[in-house]
């Protein structure tokens, strides 16, 4: 059983920073960070295959946000920089095992597991 703990939410002004944990545990291939805003859907943010360090971005994070691991503590990151309000959501861990298709990396229905969230909020 796949188990994720998030960490690290807060509020910060815009153009801040803040790093997001995600402390997992159980067996995944596929490590991702998506995010949901009052009334909309929930967002791919970021994702990396553990094994080979493969990394994808949103268009929308490019250049500000950097996903990472550290696997001697199992713990999946996202450092979050130049931070904007429309940054503020509730952001969520989630987890997979195998290889999809680069057009559904950020499809939330390819992730079994999740985490309970950590709420970001990024002020003008």
């Amino acid at each position: 059983q796949v188990q994720l703990v998030e960490s690290g939410g807060g509020s910060v002004q815009a153009g801040g920073s803040l790093r997001l944990s995600c402390a997992a545990s159980g067996d995944t291939s596929r490590m991702g960070w998506f995010r949901q805003a009052p009334g909309k859907e929930r967002e791919g943010v970021a994702v990396m295959y553990t094994g080979s360090g493969r990394i994808y971005y949103a268009d929308s994070v490019k250049g500000r946000f950097t996903i990472s691991q550290d696997n001697a503590k199992n713990t999946l990151y996202l450092q979050m920089t130049s931070l904007k309000p429309e940054d503020t959501a509730m952001y969520y861990c989630a987890a997979a095992t195998g290889y999809i298709g680069s057009s559904v990396l950020f499809d939330r229905r390819w992730y079994p597991y999740w985490g309970q969230g950590t709420q970001v909020l990024v002020s003008s």
